[in-house]
């Protein structure tokens, strides 16, 4: 298993991810847009294949989560988690003290992920989420 900084050689199978994992996927607009602002994006990489990725935005002292995908067939391995926390260190290490993100609040099991990271809960975004029906985000944060 490898954690790098993606590319736009990487796009094609970022989309799939997305698009595979995501009810609301992100365009390929928006991750090249993602990319080209600033934002940091990293690959996961098994056997050399992109199986997950990770984005997310600093304004120091803030890092904030814009999206983080892994797989199905990879996750429940532990990789999820060690994508998310090579993401907050990589945050802290570039000078964010807090990392923040949303989630849907019927994705459970990220959420559980998240709390056993140390997230805590912080607020209720209603409608955050568009699609057929608009759910509210959980917006939780970790102090690094």
């Amino acid at each position: 298993m490898n954690i790098r900084l993606s590319s736009l050689d990487d796009i094609s199978a970022i989309i799939a991810i997305e698009q595979a994992t995501n009810e609301t996927p992100w365009t390929k607009e928006q991750f090249i847009s993602s990319m080209e602002v600033g934002n940091y994006s990293n690959v996961m990489e098994l056997k050399r294949s992109v199986i997950g990725f990770s984005i997310f935005s600093l304004i120091v002292p803030e890092a904030h989560l814009l999206n983080i995908a892994l797989l199905h067939e990879h996750q429940g391995q532990g990789l999820g988690r060690n994508l998310l926390e090579h993401t907050a260190f990589q945050s802290k290490t570039l000078g964010a003290k807090i990392l923040f993100l949303e989630v849907r609040v019927s994705n459970k099991k990220a959420i559980r992920l998240y709390e056993s990271m140390g997230f805590v809960k912080d607020a209720i975004r209603a409608n955050y989420y568009s699609g057929k029906l608009k759910e509210d985000a959980l917006l939780m944060s970790l102090k690094l």
